[in-house]
Formats: C-alpha cells, sequence, structure tokens
C-alpha cells in the first residue's frame, strides 16, 4: 500500500504542476452546468403535458462535458508518452500496476469533484428554471438524486474508459478519436437502423446510450431499452475492459 500511495502522491504532484490539466478540469464542470442552464432555459412544458424528462433535461450538459473529460484522461497518460517521461515514471515506479492504479485513482477523484460540481450547477439550473416553465422538479426526488448520483459515476467511468484507451493507443489524437468515436457510434448507427430490436440493442450496448439511462426519472409509453443500474453497469464493463486491456499492454510492451 505504501508503494500505491507513493504512486498517488507523485501522479497528484505531476497534475499540480500541469497547470492546463486544472484548467481544462475547471472549464469541464463550467461547460457542463452552462450547456444544462442553456438547455433547461430553452425548454417549456406545454398545457397538454410535458413529454421531458425534466432530470434528464437539466442533466444535458453531461453529454458534452464527457467529451472534456476524455481529453482530460488522454493527456493524463499520453502526455507522457509524447514527452518519454513515462521511462522516467516506470523507472522510479518499476511496478506498472502501480502506476497505472494511481494514475486511475488521482483521475476519478479529479472527475468526481469536478463532476460533482457540474451536475450540483446543473440540478440548480433545474430547480431554478423549470418550474417556472411548467414542469414538476424537485432535487430532493428520490429518483432525482439518483439521476444525478449517477451522472458523476458516468463521468467518472468514462474518464476510466478514456485512460485505458490512452493508456492502448498511446498517441493523443488517436486516443481522443477512439474514445469518441466509441461513444458516438452506437447512438449514430441507432438512428439510423430500421429494425426496433436492433435499435434497443444498440441502445443496450453503447457505453454511452446505455450509461446515459441512469438519468432517466420519467416512464415513457414504450419500455426503455435498458434499466438506469444495468446502463451503468454495462458501462463500467466497458471501462474496466478498457483498463484491462490497457494494463495487459503497459506490460507486455516498451514504453
Amino acid at each position: 500500500m505504501s508503494g500505491l500511495r507513493q504512486a498517488v502522491h507523485a501522479e497528484w504532484t505531476k497534475v499540480r504542476t500541469l497547470p492546463g490539466l486544472l484548467w481544462l478540469l475547471a472549464a469541464v464542470a463550467a461547460l457542463t452546468a452552462a450547456v444544462s442552464a442553456a438547455a433547461v432555459a430553452a425548454a417549456h412544458c406545454p398545457a397538454a403535458g410535458c413529454a421531458q424528462d425534466p432530470a434528464k433535461l437539466s442533466l444535458t450538459g453531461v453529454q458534452f462535458g464527457q467529451a472534456g473529460v476524455a481529453v482530460l484522461a488522454v493527456l493524463l497518460i499520453s502526455g507522457e508518452y509524447g514527452t518519454g517521461m513515462i521511462r522516467t515514471t516506470v523507472a522510479a515506479m518499476p511496478r506498472r500496476t502501480t502506476v497505472l492504479a494511481a494514475k486511475a485513482l488521482v483521475l476519478a477523484g479529479l472527475v468526481l469533484v469536478a463532476g460533482t460540481v457540474a451536475v450540483s450547477g446543473s440540478v440548480l439550473a433545474g430547480r431554478l428554471v423549470l418550474p417556472g416553465h411548467g414542469f414538476a422538479f424537485s432535487p430532493a426526488h428520490g429518483p432525482v438524486l439518483r439521476a444525478a448520483a449517477g451522472s458523476v459515476a458516468y463521468l467518472v467511468l468514462i474518464a476510466l474508459l478514456s485512460l485505458g484507451i490512452a493508456t492502448a493507443v498511446r498517441d493523443s489524437a488517436a486516443a481522443v478519436g477512439a474514445v469518441l468515436g466509441l461513444l458516438y457510434l452506437f447512438p449514430i448507427l441507432a438512428s439510423v437502423v430500421s429494425d426496433p430490436d436492433w435499435y434497443r440493442h444498440l441502445q443496450q450496448i453503447g457505453p454511452m446510450t446505455a450509461g446515459l439511462a441512469i438519468q432517466s426519472t420519467v416512464p415513457s409509453s414504450s419500455p426503455a431499452p435498458i434499466g438506469p443500474y444495468t446502463g451503468l453497469a454495462v458501462l463500467a464493463t466497458w471501462s474496466t475492459t478498457a483498463l484491462l486491456t490497457a494494463l495487459t499492454l503497459f506490460h507486455t510492451r516498451d514504453p
């Protein structure tokens, strides 16, 4: 455990000495809340009834903030590959499992804090704006709390997924492209297929579509493709698989 603590301290020191990463994290939190505020400001509930899920609407910014989280995760590891610092890191801490675990812990902690701030700002915007636009919305409602906490967990899992892909790919541009391609591939495919079974399956297995099911709080007229917790578990499986693959490659090749 002392080795892991030392590795975590070293990774945190790297983050603090690279102010660009912390500014990016702050920008992600601000952008996520701002996009959510803009979404709730533009929404109105007609007298005939609301067709939108107010909790999901107030958390719209999470879909945009995830891109920033992915970039942050990629920079955390691929920057070291680009500069050659990864050799120094491995020389100082030969146990590569510990190195990757430390990076994952620091990244998860950073995104947990930024995600909490971003989601809290988003929910606050919904609380202040949506009731005036005809929506019934209470942040203290159980499903809304689940959607908010789940959105923070979603961002953390996206960060870990991105870290795994970036460690495997090692190139910043390629890693960002791979992460965003993986996230948006399944929604794009689902939007063009005409078969309802294929549509449901694509929604169920896509990391973004499945993970964002945690935000749903209002039952729809048709059954949801996947449940909130099951969807988050699908994303967790993607993230775990990416990290295990990255760890295997990290052990079997030179930095």
